[in-house]
């Protein structure tokens, strides 16, 4: 596990539109995580525009982020989801499929989608990432924050 986080520096979101795309499976972590990534993206004041939905589990984010991207121009958006192994190899097939997803959508528009699926062996662990020391949720929120300023730069208008 990676306890190495990026430098960050502030940015300024007044400008930026960005959308959560949040799971409601784990609803305790998942609602951990969205709020640590809410209080992250307005820290430095409030976006231009946010637009946060919800969606039944990690298989779904993807198909919640391709509604979104085909009727909004967003700089960025965040799947956040929880997957925790149970007693079969499920949890792999949801990650691996949702993360593909996410990264094929993020091509296709022309839009950075951050992932933003905690995945874990067990439920402390899953913890310690959210609620816990590593705050996964400031993480994604910056790296959100990071690449909506690098497509603003980039984007032709």
């Amino acid at each position: 596990m990676s306890t190495d986080s990026p430098n960050y520096s502030g940015v300024d979101p007044s400008q930026l539109s960005i959308g959560v795309v949040c799971a409601s499976f784990n609803p305790i972590l998942c609602e951990a995580l969205l709020s640590r990534v809410l209080s992250c993206l307005e820290e430095n004041g409030k976006l231009q525009n946010l637009i946060i939905e919800r969606v039944p589990g990690s298989n779904e984010i993807p198909s919640g982020i391709d509604l979104i991207l085909n009727n909004n121009s967003l700089d960025c958006i965040i799947g956040l989801g929880v997957v925790i192994k149970g007693s079969t190899s499920h949890h792999h097939l949801v990650a691996e499929s949702s993360g593909h997803a996410m990264q094929n959508l993020a091509l296709q528009y022309h839009t950075p989608v951050i992932n933003g699926i905690v995945v874990t062996d067990d439920l402390r662990s899953a913890e310690e990432r959210i609620t816990g020391q590593l705050d996964r949720g400031l993480e994604f929120a910056r790296a959100a924050l990071e690449m909506a300023v690098l497509r603003k730069k980039w984007t032709k208008t």
